[in-house]
């Protein structure tokens, strides 16, 4: 067998396996796009845009969403040797009936209108996950989302505390937490007593995971309970924002719930970016950070995601060791095709492969998951015949078995789905 051949079947075969995507930041009540400014307002195409000479201006809310769209594939030409444009141009494809091998700045227009008319379709949301073969898909709920009008068993609930990890001394936040809970805090024990009524509130809706995003210089640690609450109401959040983690993982553990880390983004490095496109990574970050927390947590489950391709060795390294750390998709700026195949490559080599999680799309709109999950399957394909089915290390069928694990079987057995 020719080697495309090889790297084409596996890819198909791969294709075959049911999705369970473990993160994403969909809208239940609004899953599918509804015109084609929700697909390229996605923050990658006015990133990608904005820096390649666009200027912010067809990014204000009373632009037009058509002259948007124009707008953002006028300047396409100039970024599309990027995996972002691999994406739209799979979309187009795919969804929208587009022939042609490159999107010009002449088919906004006919893009456009082609989505006006697919995505009003009564049955589209059905049609993308049925094409997409997306069994179930994680979300990303703010901890005060009544979880309701949507199918949990479809739509997965995660807890996400960024807010309250990080927010938790503002009283905004404190009194949402109130409205949610029933609880008003006044001491160490009723905020014990209201993040416990989140966790019940969330399992019972069915979650199946918390989830946060951490800053390069984080670092989680044990207070007791008085001083947690004492810092809440004099000090600033850095000084409560361990401590509160720190409690946040205690429930985890009595819930038994995975704890979601991604780990290392630096808020509002461009601070004239676009809307989502201002934040980066550090590399003064460090998973030595989070030693006494892997340590003193053992029964909870740590899917750890790292923002660059070079801290990779350490998650490899960690997940090697620790048993309840697992290297859990490939995030953000490290989510193009030369870092996947190096991290993945690393990742097969050196960790048990029951601990590999192997993707999840962080998609906004259901329309996302298909070409990132295809993007990712083609590169899996590839490391699989490079290093295991050509070597003879595995069979074609026992290196889709092992693609299958990384792509579904992982996710069912870590997040019990």
């Amino acid at each position: 067998m020719s080697a495309d051949n090889l790297v084409r079947d596996l890819a198909a075969a791969l294709a075959g396996i049911p999705l369970i995507d473990p993160h994403s930041h969909i809208n239940p009540l609004a899953p599918v796009a509804c015109s084609l400014d929700d697909i390229l307002g996605y923050h990658y195409y006015t990133e990608l845009a904005h820096s390649a000479g666009m200027s912010p201006g067809p990014l204000a809310k009373d632009v037009a969403p058509r002259e948007r769209v124009r707008a953002i594939v006028g300047h396409m030409d100039r970024y599309d040797n990027t995996a972002q444009y691999a994406w739209f141009l799979d979309i187009a494809r795919g969804f929208l009936g587009f022939k042609g091998n490159c999107i010009a700045p002449s088919d906004a227009d006919g893009l456009f209108d082609a989505a006006e008319r697919t995505f009003s379709q009564k049955d589209w949301e059905k049609q993308v996950r049925e094409k997409t073969n997306l069994e179930k898909i994680f979300l990303t709920n703010e901890f005060d989302d009544p979880l309701e009008g949507f199918d949990t068993s479809v739509y997965v609930p995660c807890l996400r505390t960024d807010t309250l990890v990080f927010h938790l001394d503002r009283a905004e936040t404190r009194d949402r937490l109130d409205k949610a809970t029933g609880i008003h805090v006044v001491d160490a024990g009723s905020l014990r007593k209201a993040i416990a009524a989140l966790f019940l509130h969330f399992t019972r809706k069915g979650a199946k995971a918390c989830a946060i995003s951490l800053p390069p210089d984080f670092e989680p640690a044990h207070y007791d309970d008085e001083y947690i609450y004492e810092q809440i109401r004099f000090h600033d959040c850095r000084d409560i924002a361990p401590g509160v983690f720190w409690l946040i993982a205690e429930f985890c553990r009595e819930f038994k719930l995975p704890f979601d880390l991604m780990i290392g983004v630096n808020r509002r490095v461009y601070v004239n970016g676009v809307y989502q496109g201002q934040d980066l990574f550090d590399q003064r970050t460090s998973l030595i950070q989070y030693r006494r927390l892997f340590n003193a947590f053992p029964e909870v489950t740590f899917p750890v995601s790292v923002l660059t391709s070079a801290q990779n060795q350490e998650l490899v390294a960690y997940s090697w060791i620790f048993p309840n750390v697992i290297p859990n998709g490939h995030w953000w700026y490290s989510n193009v095709p030369p870092y996947i195949r190096k991290d993945l490559t690393e990742r097969l080599a050196a960790v048990p492969k029951t601990k590999l999680i192997g993707y999840y799309s962080d998609a906004y709109k259901l329309e996302f998951v298909l070409p990132k999950y295809d993007m990712y399957r083609r590169v899996l394909a590839g490391v699989l015949a490079d290093e295991y089915v050509r070597p003879g290390v595995l069979s074609e069928s026992e290196a889709v078995a092992l693609g299958t694990r990384l792509l579904r079987d992982n996710v069912k057995d870590v997040f019990k789905v």
